[in-house]
């Protein structure tokens, strides 16, 4: 078991980036570092030159790892990264007694319990129900999915790949969106549209309808000049994505019975939240015919901690 002043060390793992800090019973993680993936052959040389870089008084004997991939057994591979790793053998190398493996979003879910007030935001109304599940997905590189079931005194998370269901379309222009994606591809799945990469999709998607030429815009370029409004078919791109993470959302709420909540995280929300909350997201999330009356007594958040997965994986360290 842990000494109680030995920190824990965790990890949110992504196609991009790693994210390491130390935690310490009773505290909030701290040292937070961004590393490159690509800096690395895996995660067990980024976790010792972060280590050798917050030089700790003394060195993990646990781990956590949050990972964006499909986590079924001891080998791993990360969606969108060229690191494919052993969890026996990266929990030998790094000396650790043990170490935690989890989906990214089964981090982000788990941290769920564990928010302050002034970590979350609510969007629109409704009042939790207790005993009954909660949702939580996101957009960010891909489209994150999971969900909190409650059970004798604790929450228990689940690892999905929800990002990966068909996308809908509920007008007549998502539907011609969506025509034109399925000439493409073989399958239209939520990821594919809610989501960095996502934005660009639509984009292009927007200006083949349109007969417009496209610019070679970025997620970032898409997403400023939709919330200046300096280019029209951007400002159109937000819109849809907002109102099509609705429908989404409100899917998801209804196949779960999250009545206790839908929690939503990743990296795109946070960057526009005015505009997040100006959208048509939440009157979509209700747009259910029959059922409008049960979702519209549901209520959902943005979450605000800068650091979800570490806040969730946290727990792992330390039970």
């Amino acid at each position: 078991m842990i000494a109680s002043s030995a920190p824990g060390l965790i990890a949110d793992i992504g196609g991009t980036n790693a994210r390491f800090a130390l935690v310490a019973p009773g505290e909030e993680p701290r040292h937070a570092l961004v590393l490159p993936c690509a800096d690395f052959a895996g995660p067990v040389e980024a976790a010792e030159a972060y280590l050798a870089r917050v030089s700790p008084a003394e060195r993990p004997t646990r781990a956590a790892f949050a990972i964006a991939a499909a986590v079924t057994g001891d080998a791993v591979e990360i969606t969108n990264n060229a690191w494919r790793f052993s969890i026996t053998e990266t929990e030998r190398r790094l000396g650790v007694e043990t170490l935690r493996v989890v989906n990214d979003f089964t981090a982000v879910a788990l941290c769920v319990p564990l928010l302050q007030p002034s970590h979350r935001l609510a969007i629109g109304g409704g009042h939790a129900v207790p005993a009954t599940p909660i949702a939580v997905l996101g957009p960010g590189t891909g489209l994150g999915v999971s969900a909190l079931i409650p059970g004798a005194g604790s929450w228990h998370a689940l690892a999905t790949e929800g990002g990966h269901v068909t996308i809908p379309a509920t007008t007549d222009r998502e539907a011609r969106v969506l025509d034109w994606l399925r000439g493409l591809y073989d399958h239209v799945s939520a990821e594919r549209v809610l989501s960095g990469p996502g934005l660009m999709t639509l984009y292009s998607a927007l200006c083949e309808i349109d007969g417009k030429e496209p610019a070679p815009y970025t997620p970032d370029i898409i997403s400023t000049k939709g919330l200046d409004g300096s280019c029209p078919t951007c400002r159109e791109v937000l819109r849809m994505f907002f109102a099509m993470l609705g429908t989404v959302t409100g899917n998801l709420a209804l196949t779960l019975g999250a009545r206790s909540g839908v929690y939503l995280a990743g990296g795109i929300l946070p960057r526009m939240t005015d505009a997040f909350i100006a959208s048509d997201f939440r009157a979509r999330f209700e747009a259910k015919g029959r059922f409008r009356g049960y979702l519209a007594a549901i209520p959902t958040y943005l979450i605000t901690h800068p650091y979800p997965a570490f806040l969730g994986l946290s727990g792992l360290v330390k039970g």
